[in-house]
């Protein structure tokens, strides 16, 4: 038998994919797959959800993780193995190579949250961090591979690490069989390659559909053969990859039926849907999936709809932001400024309409001092909370015609 090309997407396979369940069982959590009927109300889908934030490091990449180190030989495991992540890799890699008494050193980027590397650290990893970007932290990371003979753990072009994400894959088809549409986030394509090849496999009849940030569209440019530009700031980190797998491009461009690109506005808003309506946490990446669904409302219409849930592990404080943003764009949190004459009482006055039309303030800022505002004038920043968007306009009408001088504010501007 010829032996199958590095990139070969028949490397990939249902009967390897089973193995590779059967080895991660009672190691890796199989996740549940669960109806979410409010998520079903607001995109016109049945959705259901495959919690993948529920993994001990919080995503799918243990999964991956694992499949690759068990592959390797006793001696492999003796010299230590090295990889290059940001987050959710580094997590995987660290834990399963401390439950295995395998050494591991994750290179990771000094920008990196703190709290992702004293997770990664805390599974009993070594890391190091070095340059400001992944790209800057794969050269030091292949210059420790050189140095000390470790062994690659690559984050997706990788067919034992394939093998292991499509378990995911497996287990939504066996949980919900009637699905029609898997919805998977694409960032350097192992995630969806795996649950591709398992998913079409068992159910060909199974639509398998990839979303990606607009901003690192690599994947949906490989598929549909565009020249694109990946760069920018993204909430959506983990699916941020400029250079995606040459193995898993192959196999996406065979088994995979369509690649979507959703917006930064998009995936808060579902990141909020998720937090608000599911009550479940969801990072950026594992958020587009759902950000798919509220874009392409007509494609997904009356379909029986898995997302997956790829990943939870997102900042506190970034989680908050969304919050207050979601609140502003809803029309729920509103911010005004009011022109005011300096006269004691006006605060009081204006406090009191808000509140008698059942408006909650949550923040004032009182400025007299700024060359901006009339010597005998004020001019007031004022926060509330409205019912809905209607609700809130309606009190910003009464204050006018009490005379005030009112204007919007984005949440968070403050005078110059």
């Amino acid at each position: 038998m010829t032996p199958l090309a590095a990139n070969d997407p028949e490397q990939v396979t249902l009967d390897k994919i089973r193995d590779a369940a059967a080895l991660i069982k009672g190691a890796v959590l199989e996740t549940p797959c669960l109806p979410a009927p409010r998520l079903s109300q607001i995109t016109g889908a049945e959705v259901f959800v495959k919690y993948e934030n529920m993994q001990v490091t919080g995503a799918f990449k243990e999964r991956g993780a694992l499949v690759k180190l068990a592959s390797l030989t006793e001696a492999e495991k003796t010299r230590g193995v090295i990889a290059v992540s940001a987050g959710n890799h580094a997590q995987g890699v660290a834990y399963h190579a401390g439950r295995l008494g395998i050494p591991a050193t994750i290179v990771m980027p000094v920008l990196t949250p703190f709290v992702k590397i004293a997770a990664t650290r805390g599974y009993g990893a070594e890391v190091v961090l070095a340059g400001n970007t992944l790209a800057e932290a794969k050269a030091e990371a292949d210059r420790l591979a050189a140095e000390r003979n470790l062994v690659w753990v690559h984050p997706y072009d990788d067919v034992h690490v394939i093998h292991g994400q499509a378990t995911i894959g497996l287990e939504m088809l066996a949980q919900q069989p009637d699905l029609d549409i898997l919805v998977v986030p694409v960032g350097g394509g192992g995630l969806i390659a795996g649950i591709a090849t398992a998913a079409k496999a068992i159910k060909p009849s199974v639509e398998v559909i990839g979303v990606e940030t607009t901003l690192y569209p690599g994947m949906w440019g490989a598929f549909y053969g565009k020249e694109v530009r990946c760069e920018g700031a993204t909430i959506a980190e983990g699916i941020a990859v400029r250079d995606i797998g040459l193995l898993t491009t192959e196999v996406v461009r065979k088994r995979v039926d369509d690649i979507l690109l959703v917006s930064e506005s998009s995936i808060e808003q579902a990141i909020n849907a998720y937090l608000t309506l599911q009550r479940t946490i969801a990072e950026g990446a594992g958020a587009a999936g759902l950000a798919a669904l509220l874009t392409n409302r007509e494609r997904f219409a009356g379909k029986r709809v898995g997302l997956v849930l790829c990943g939870g592990n997102i900042d506190p404080r970034l989680l908050s932001k969304i919050v207050v943003r979601e609140l502003a764009r809803d029309g729920r949190l509103v911010s005004i400024r009011i022109d005011t004459p300096d006269r004691p009482g006006v605060l009081g006055e204006i406090a009191t309409v808000i509140g008698d039309m059942q408006g909650n303030v949550v923040d004032v800022e009182h400025h007299r001092l700024f060359l901006n505002v009339p010597a005998k004038g004020a001019t007031l920043d004022v926060t509330f909370e409205a019912f809905d968007r209607p609700h809130g306009e309606r009190i910003i009408a009464a204050l006018r015609e009490r005379g005030y001088g009112v204007r919007y504010l984005e949440i968070g501007e403050r005078m110059d």
